[in-house]
C-alpha cells in the first residue's frame, strides 16, 4: 500500500480550477484537463519509490494472478479526473483487435509514437465509464434518424440541408446515419456554407423551449468554440445527455461521443487511443473513425451505482479491463475496500480517510490517492469521506 501521485494533462479544453481545487493546489492560469492515475507509459503515476510502470515491471505480483494471466505484467485500467470547460473532439475508441491491428500498421509505417499524425499510441482497447462529480454534459451515441430529421425541420432547415440530411428519412437506421455522418464531415467547396446556414438557423431558435431549443443550443455552443467546423453537423446527429453527480455513462468500443462540459471520474482500459472526426485542432482521421464506429442508433443509458454492501456501490460495466466503485465511509464504521485479488487505485474526492491493511495505515486527504497491491487484503477504509476505487474487471 503506497500513496500514488498522478500526472496532469494541460489540454486546451480543460478548466482552470476544478482539478487544482480537488488536489489542494492553487490554479496557475493553465488549463488542467485530466489527472491520470495509472501506469500508461505516456504518463505513468509515481509512488514514493518509482514510476508505476517501472514498479510493476519489478514487482508484477502486485497486479494479482488473474490479471497477470489475462493481461501480462500490465495494469489494465487507467483512472482519470477529467474536467472540460468546452467540447472535446468528436471521437470513438477501438476494440482490442482494432487497436492491435492499427498500432502494428502505424509501427510498420514508421510513424513515431509521439507524432501528431499518429492515431494509435498503443495496442490496447479503450472502453470507458464517465462518472459525474458535478453536472456533466456530453454527446453520446446516435439519435434515431427520423427524430433528428424532425429536429432539423424544427429549425427550418429541411430544404436547405436536403442534400445532406435526406438519407435520414430515405434510408434506415445505421445506413442512414453512416451516410449523413460521412457527408457532413466531407462538406467543402460550394457546400461549405451549409454549416453557417445551420448555425444561423440555430441562433434564431436557441431560446425555444423543448427538444428543438436544446438542439439549436448544441449547434450554437459548438460553433462558439469551433466556428464553421464541419463536425458541427455530425455532432447534431448525436444524443445530448446531462449527468447529475453520481450518474455515469459507459462508452464501449466504437461508440461515438464528445464530452461538452463538466468534471468527472473517468475509468478506462489503459489506453490513449483516440480516433477523432472533428471539433479539434488535433489530427483527424475520418476514414479510420468510420471504420471503427458503430452507427446503430440507440437511447443513452444512464448508469446509477448499485449497492454491494454498506458504504460500497458498483457501476456495472461488462469489460474485463476495469471495475469501479463509489465508496462512502462514515466516522463510526470501517468499510471493506472492493476489488480483491487485483491491484487497486483509490482516489479520495471528499473528506479524509484512512486505509488500513493488517498493521499498515495510510491517511489520505481529498485529492490524494493510494495504490493497493493484490495481496494487500483485506483492506479497510475509516474516517469521513467519499472515494472511488478501480480494479480489474475480471470476475
Amino acid at each position: 500500500m503506497q500513496q500514488l501521485h498522478g500526472t496532469i494533462q494541460h489540454y486546451a479544453w480543460g478548466t482552470h480550477d476544478a482539478i487544482p481545487t480537488l488536489l489542494g493546489r492553487e490554479p496557475d492560469g493553465r488549463p488542467h484537463a485530466e489527472y491520470w492515475l495509472g501506469a500508461h507509459p505516456l504518463s505513468p503515476s509515481r509512488t514514493e519509490a518509482a514510476a508505476l510502470d517501472a514498479l510493476i515491471e519489478e514487482y508484477p505480483d502486485l497486479l494479482g494472478e488473474r490479471v497477470l494471466d489475462a493481461f501480462g505484467p500490465n495494469l489494465p485500467f487507467l483512472m482519470k479526473v477529467l474536467s472540460a470547460r468546452h467540447a472535446l473532439s468528436i471521437q470513438a475508441h477501438p476494440s482490442r483487435e482494432q487497436a492491435q491491428e492499427g498500432f502494428a500498421r502505424e509501427n510498420t509505417a514508421r510513424i513515431p509514437v509521439d507524432s501528431p499524425e499518429r492515431v494509435y499510441s498503443d495496442d490496447w482497447p479503450k472502453p470507458e465509464v464517465m462518472i459525474a462529480l458535478d453536472t456533466f454534459e456530453t454527446l453520446s451515441g446516435f439519435r434515431d434518424p427520423m427524430t433528428t430529421a424532425a429536429l432539423f425541420s424544427g429549425l427550418g432547415l429541411a430544404d436547405d440541408l436536403a442534400s445532406v440530411i435526406g438519407p435520414l428519412t430515405e434510408r434506415k437506421g445505421s445506413a442512414a446515419l453512416a451516410e449523413v455522418f460521412l457527408d457532413a464531415l466531407s462538406l467543402a467547396g460550394d457546400r461549405a456554407h451549409l454549416i453557417d446556414v445551420t448555425v444561423a438557423a440555430a441562433m434564431r431558435h436557441a431560446s425555444d423551449p423543448g427538444p428543438v431549443g436544446d438542439f439549436a443550443r448544441t449547434a450554437v455552443e459548438l460553433d462558439e468554440v469551433f466556428p464553421g467546423d464541419r463536425a458541427i453537423l455530425a455532432g447534431l446527429l448525436m444524443n445530448r445527455v446531462v449527468l447529475q453527480p453520481g450518474e455515469a455513462l459507459y462508452v464501449p468500443a466504437g461508440h461515438m461521443h464528445a464530452h461538452l462540459r463538466g468534471t468527472g471520474i473517468e475509468v478506462m482500459g489503459s489506453s490513449d487511443n483516440v480516433i477523432r472526426g472533428g471539433l479539434t485542432p488535433k489530427h483527424v482521421d475520418v476514414s479510420e473513425l468510420v471504420r471503427v464506429v458503430d452507427f446503430e442508433p440507440d437511447e443513452p443509458r444512464v448508469l446509477r451505482p448499485k449497492r454491494v454492501r454498506a458504504g460500497v456501490e458498483r457501476y456495472p460495466t461488462p469489460c474485463p479491463e476495469f471495475d469501479v466503485w463509489r465508496v462512502t465511509a462514515g466516522a463510526a464504521a470501517e468499510v471493506l475496500v472492493p476489488g480483491r485479488r487485483s491491484a487497486r487505485i483509490l482516489l479520495v474526492v471528499e473528506g479524509n480517510l484512512e486505509v488500513s491493511t493488517g498493521d499498515e495505515f495510510l491517511a489520505l486527504e481529498r485529492g490524494q490517492a493510494a495504490l493497493l497491491g493484490a495481496t494487500e487484503d483485506p483492506a479497510f477504509l475509516t474516517g469521513q469521506g467519499l472515494a472511488f476505487v478501480s480494479a480489474s474487471g475480471l470476475r
